[in-house]
């Protein structure tokens, strides 16, 4: 992240710079946790493994597996990787919702 430094203008009045500086400060501490709490705690993969599909349908492992073999889960390949779309997940659980 850059920073940059924060030039405050003398007006003259002491109490005024000092307030200036002070709120500028609250300012940069106040951004500084806002974007340290948005940088990790809200970032979601869009593709999971199998272990991490299991995991968010509340399967096991071996039932996605059969999910996929069956083709009822489409599945994005990466080599010999398999990997399972968030969104695919959340059609599959819509469409056997009764």
């Amino acid at each position: 992240m850059r920073t940059q430094s924060l030039v405050i203008e003398s007006t003259g009045n002491p109490a005024v710079s000092g307030l200036a500086k002070a709120l500028a400060g609250e300012v940069a501490s106040l951004l500084k946790t806002e974007l340290a709490r948005l940088s990790s705690a809200d970032v979601r993969p869009v593709l999971l493994n199998v272990k991490q599909a299991a995991i968010y349908l509340g399967r096991s492992e071996q039932s996605v597996q059969h999910l996929i073999f069956q083709r009822d889960l489409p599945v994005v390949r990466m080599g010999r990787r398999v990997h399972l779309h968030r969104h695919d997940l959340d059609a599959w659980i819509e469409k056997n919702r009764y």
